[in-house]
């Protein structure tokens, strides 16, 4: 009886959260689940202090899939209340929004996918540290773009915003999956002296994923042409699947050049 009961009561409730518009009951949701262990550890590890990247950002300690979750849950959101939670100094609150900005994406129309894309950008000073970037800009940016046009993703790159500088190259990734390397290359090509460790990460992600899924003879020869000046944490990033002869090789570019 307990368990029926459960069930159905489990039932109600989601259809009562899917059929909700208010901000304050997704906060609501996610302060329930939050944890504070992770309130604790997720400033130092979002490196919040004075000077860091992310510095002031505010957590409560709510782990992502749970973030998930709620957010599924609260897809029909309306676009005021999800922005009211995407201006929120709470980050999980924050990432709750993208991800219902992410789920009303990819089940909308070519008008609202073009609306959310445009919101995502008119926004993008919320979008604010790299975990937020990572989980929005393949979707909201590169899976809006067509190959052919990444106009966008060149002023990104050249934007002195940080994180709009990564969103450029994650941006591709969408690309790369598509089998199209040459929107990732022409990005890390211009972001491939920054020196910022967390541009020179995902620029080496990204070239790796060039490697592993589209051709490796493909990355090999960008590294060819800029192993020597681009950063070591981005050239060792770009590498991290290479036997150890390639690494070697490649390691040995950048050690003579200094």
């Amino acid at each position: 009886m307990w368990l029926l009961f459960s069930m159905h009561y489990g039932f109600t409730l989601s259809r009562h959260i899917m059929n909700s518009n208010n901000a304050q009951q997704v906060r609501e949701q996610l302060y329930r689940l939050r944890k504070p262990e992770k309130a604790a550890f997720f400033p130092r590890f979002f490196k919040t202090g004075p000077g860091q990247y992310g510095e002031g950002d505010q957590f409560i300690g709510v782990v992502v899939p749970d973030i998930r979750k709620v957010s599924k849950a609260f897809r029909t959101l309306s676009e005021k209340e999800t922005l009211t939670l995407l201006s929120s100094p709470i980050h999980e609150e924050r990432m709750a929004a993208l991800f219902i900005m992410i789920e009303q994406f990819q089940r909308g129309t070519a008008a609202e996918k073009k609306r959310l894309h445009q919101l995502y950008l008119r926004q993008s000073r919320y979008v604010n540290n790299w975990d937020l970037v990572d989980l929005s800009a393949r979707v909201l940016i590169g899976e809006y773009l067509a190959a052919d046009d990444i106009s966008l993703l060149r002023r990104l790159a050249k934007s002195s915003n940080l994180w709009e500088q990564r969103m450029a190259i994650l941006a591709t990734f969408t690309f790369i999956l598509q089998g199209n390397s040459e929107p990732t290359l022409e990005v890390a090509e211009m972001l491939v002296n920054h020196p910022h460790d967390l541009i020179q990460k995902a620029v080496g992600w990204l070239l790796r994923e060039v490697g592993k899924r589209n051709s490796l003879k493909v990355e090999k020869a960008f590294l060819d042409k800029h192993a020597k000046q681009m950063p070591r944490t981005m050239l060792r990033y770009a590498i991290e699947r290479f036997p150890e002869t390639d690494k070697k090789h490649y390691m040995q570019l950048k050690f003579t050049s200094n």
